[in-house]
């Protein structure tokens, strides 16, 4: 029993697809090594002189998976951060990991020049904001409900996070951060090509191309019943809509 059930965990985790899959596990991996006294969040966070003058590059990516101790805040930015990433990597980016990963790399690079600037050490929510944002901009007419009480289209979901943020007294910042650097890319990935003499800016190495979309695996469409819906996990209502409008309505 306990074989067959550790097997069938190992066939769940291996059909998330890869760049979630990765990215969540370092994310969960860091937490538990934190919790464990195995690492320090001081050997982790953001710091712009250990990079550069005692070259800590490591400290480039650690920043983006830790988000604080085993707790409420945790495992609630986990859920949003595994869910919006499966999301767009099953949907919008279906059989396009490179392009995924330069939405990934284009995101992180930009928090990290704004990061210099604004005093954050960690902006692993940032970024899970951001997924947040793109997912919400590319299907507007899905509607969510925010714990039984509030009920609006998807875009309105990272700035109902970001009254949340406020009503708790966190800091506004790291939602502002990824609610601009969603804004920016969804600008230049899906309005900036599509208007009139408009150019496509962000373009995706060939050898990010060559590396992750060769003999690309099909992952199933994450089951309707399962799809996040704010903060009720999954129980989004969608108005009537064409179905390829609802979907894709950035697709070309």
């Amino acid at each position: 029993s306990s074989g067959i059930n550790a097997e069938s965990g190992h066939q769940e985790y291996m059909s998330v697809p890869p760049v979630t899959r990765t990215y969540t596990t370092a994310c969960v991996l860091t937490t538990i090594a934190v919790q464990l006294d195995i690492l320090s969040p001081f050997q982790l966070y953001f710091n712009q002189s250990l990079i550069w003058q005692r070259y800590q590059i490591w400290r480039l990516f650690t920043n983006f998976t830790f988000f604080g101790a085993i707790g409420f805040n945790f495992i609630f930015n986990m859920i949003f951060t595994y869910r919006y990433c499966r999301m767009l990597e099953e949907g919008s980016f279906r059989g396009r990991t490179a392009d995924f990963i330069m939405m990934f790399l284009f995101g992180g690079c930009l928090m990290t020049v704004i990061a210099c600037f604004v005093n954050l050490v960690f902006l692993g929510q940032a970024f899970t904001i951001m997924l947040v944002y793109i997912w919400a901009k590319r299907n507007p007419y899905i509607r969510m409900n925010f714990f039984g009480m509030l009920n609006f289209n998807a875009p309105y979901l990272p700035w109902v996070l970001f009254g949340f943020s406020l009503l708790l007294d966190n800091s506004v910042i790291v939602d502002l951060m990824g609610i601009a650097v969603g804004h920016i890319y969804f600008y230049l990935e899906d309005v900036l090509p599509n208007i009139e003499g408009g150019v496509k800016l962000l373009r995706t190495p060939r050898l990010l191309k060559l590396l992750f979309d060769e003999g690309e695996e099909e992952y199933g469409e994450v089951p309707d019943d399962t799809r996040p819906g704010g903060y009720n996990w999954g129980e989004d209502v969608r108005e009537e809509q064409p179905r390829e409008e609802e979907e894709h309505p950035h697709q070309e």
